[in-house]
């Protein structure tokens, strides 16, 4: 099974990476969708989609942002055909073991964005930290340290996309966010931005056809 959202994210960050790349990622949307949707287990699906990314190295940079979308799919499509209590089982413990290295923080936004769905709400970055992620509680310091740069620019959302830019360079090459911080910021500030808004979000972009795919599958995904 694959979730609506899912596959409406999946092919416009697509073809958003298309659009700003030389390589045709876009052609790959069917095959995507097709190991997103097959009736196997997650792992596998993690091994088919693995060798799709080791067929077409020109757009490597997504494949951790994939299995986020992989695995939010499993959330909200499969695992309404397991057992009720299946993500507190032994088997699922041991997934979640073997993939601890996999994925990004873009998990966490998906997942949030999924939740304001639920409640009829807007997403804000300001919730999206406090509400969330409960930067501000003490047990909960490992996302107030990964998100320190989020916390400490929240300024940003009243800035242009070059303010953006020159914070996310800035950032240390061992911030678990540096990638994502531009685009993150830039959906924040408009989850919902004209042509004219995303194309200055592309000119000034740090690395055009990831930030561009990533910003592209969070407008559609919400």
């Amino acid at each position: 099974m694959i979730d609506p959202k899912i596959e409406s994210a999946l092919a416009a960050g697509l073809e958003a990476f298309s659009k700003y790349s030389t390589f045709n990622a876009a052609s790959l949307t069917k095959v995507f969708e097709d190991v997103f949707a097959s009736e196997h287990d997650f792992l596998t699906k993690v091994d088919l989609m693995d060798e799709v990314f080791n067929d077409h190295p020109q757009m490597e940079a997504l494949r951790e942002v994939f299995f986020d979308l992989l695995l939010v799919n499993f959330f909200s499509a499969d695992v309404k055909k397991l057992e009720e209590d299946y993500l507190d089982s032994p088997e699922w413990e041991a997934i979640e073991e073997e993939t601890l290295e996999r994925g990004t923080e873009l998990l966490n936004l998906l997942l949030y964005l999924n939740e304001c769905q639920d409640e009829d709400i807007e997403p804000e970055l300001e919730d999206y930290l406090k509400e969330f992620l409960l930067v501000d509680e003490d047990e909960f310091q490992d996302e107030y340290r990964i998100y320190e740069p989020v916390i400490a620019h929240q300024v940003l959302m009243e800035s242009p996309a070059e303010e953006i830019r020159k914070v996310a360079e800035k950032l240390p090459e061992d911030s678990e966010l540096k990638e994502l911080f531009y685009p993150l910021m830039c959906f924040f500030q408009n989850i919902n931005p004209s042509v004219e808004t995303k194309n200055a979000i592309a000119a000034n972009a740090v690395d055009k056809e990831f930030d561009m795919a990533v910003l592209e599958t969070l407008i559609s995904f919400s």
